[in-house]
């Protein structure tokens, strides 16, 4: 590891209340790679030697069952995965693969359980991970059982749409639709139908560009709900500011809890 990967380390949460031998030892078996786009980093039901932190690029988590494939989460930087197999010493429950050229750093699974026993901080800011992971799947759970596919396509516009600076706008869709579908939970026949329905709430859609002309009606017909969504407002907020803003918290990204599947 060079001086400015421990610098970018360094300022995770996982890391910035830890002791200094307890970083040195967490380090001292870690390397950061180098992968190019479309490299399959891990297998799911492999045992999990190492604990992943994505400081550069894309990585898409995937699963299969029955010959068939489903995307569960693209993460981004700074985000860690596989991190409750490597907990639990227990096997992959999805696979990894690059989406474009990708720099990882990889911390020896077994360092990090010595940590979490000689550092009651590092256990703690573990703890607080997996916590908020959960918190995050719980949400995630809800949004794909209780919500249409259409409900939940317009509640992740409206997450798009906030993180790009909110009003009626053009977005760009971050995902290939196939990937998009598959976050969604919704086959690309049923999210191009779905896209299809949202045209009288002023959605209009061109290849990757999205429109959203009136967002106040998406709004209304996506509900959001400060127990689904990390982004809605909370039952406390003056009224007219509920009516008409969405807040965007770190967790509220379009990737959709993409927190909570990096850790299984």
């Amino acid at each position: 590891m060079r001086a400015h990967d421990h610098e970018r380390c360094r300022s995770l949460p996982l890391f910035k209340n830890t002791r200094p031998e307890t970083y040195r030892d967490l380090t001292a078996g870690a390397h950061v790679q180098r992968f190019p786009a479309s490299t399959l980093l891990l297998l799911e039901g492999d045992a999990v030697d190492f604990l992943y932190i994505l400081l550069d690029g894309q990585v898409e988590l995937h699963g299969t069952w029955n010959d068939r494939e489903t995307v569960l989460a693209v993460l981004q930087p700074m985000s860690m995965f596989i991190l409750a197999a490597v907990v639990l010493d227990a096997d992959a429950l999805m696979s990894a693969r690059t989406l474009e050229r990708s720099e990882i750093l990889m911390i020896p699974g077994d360092a990090i359980r010595r940590a979490m026993v000689e550092d009651i901080q590092f256990g703690a800011a573990i703890a607080r991970d997996l916590a908020g992971g959960f918190q995050s799947m719980a949400r995630t759970v809800k949004n794909q059982k209780l919500r249409s596919g259409v409900e939940r396509l317009a509640n992740y516009l409206i997450v798009l749409n906030a993180s790009e600076g909110g009003g009626d706008r053009d977005l760009v869709l971050p995902h290939e639709k196939r990937v998009l579908a598959s976050l969604l939970g919704m086959t690309p026949e049923n999210l191009s139908r779905a896209f299809a329905a949202l045209r009288k709430y002023g959605v209009g859609v061109n290849g990757a560009v999205v429109t959203i002309a009136n967002l106040n009606a998406l709004r209304a017909l996506a509900k959001p709900d400060p127990l689904i969504d990390a982004h809605a407002p909370r039952s406390g907020d003056v009224a007219t500011k509920a009516n008409a803003e969405v807040r965007e918290t770190p967790n509220s990204r379009p990737e959709l809890a993409r927190r909570s599947l990096s850790q299984a």
